[in-house]
């Protein structure tokens, strides 16, 4: 049990800081493609500004987000076992993609800007599914046991 809950919150973490950097170093492109330089250390400094100041908003939302994702794609692994690692990678995708939906649905807001960008909205699908991968590989599915086993 502590093993699951420590390999879904690194899942999370994955996911959450991927998506914080690709964030992150979309609006920083978007700004060289103005004209204006950013060195490196400008850069790093705001992508570590961002993985801060995005963890008390953002990071809740990936942790409950993929939690329903994860129930739902070990519903449909245990049908169809064979397809585990994807339906993983593919209900992480939809996890994180469905937060800025629901956002701009629900409130007209896009608080992450390079979801605004089909583009954009994909590479943060992509760090869901990555992070919802990595914890399918990581954590076995479930063995059923009987009532006897300790």
């Amino acid at each position: 049990m502590i093993r699951r809950i420590l390999t879904f919150l690194g899942a999370a973490l994955v996911t959450y800081v991927l998506a914080a950097l690709l964030a992150s170093n979309s609006a920083l492109d978007s700004i060289v493609a103005l004209g204006l330089p950013i060195s490196l250390g400008q850069r790093l400094s705001a992508n570590v500004h961002d993985l801060l100041g995005m963890a008390t908003s953002f990071l809740p939302l990936v942790v409950i987000a993929l939690l329903i994702a994860f129930l739902v794609a070990s519903l449909a692994a245990r049908r169809l076992p064979g397809l585990r690692l994807p339906l993983f990678a593919l209900a992480g995708a939809v996890a994180i993609v469905g937060i800025h939906v629901t956002l701009k649905l629900t409130f007209d807001i896009t608080p992450i800007a390079a979801a605004r960008t089909a583009g954009g909205l994909l590479m943060q699908g992509a760090a869901g599914a990555v992070g919802a991968y990595l914890f399918a590989r990581l954590q076995p599915p479930g063995v059923a046991r009987s009532p006897d086993a300790s």
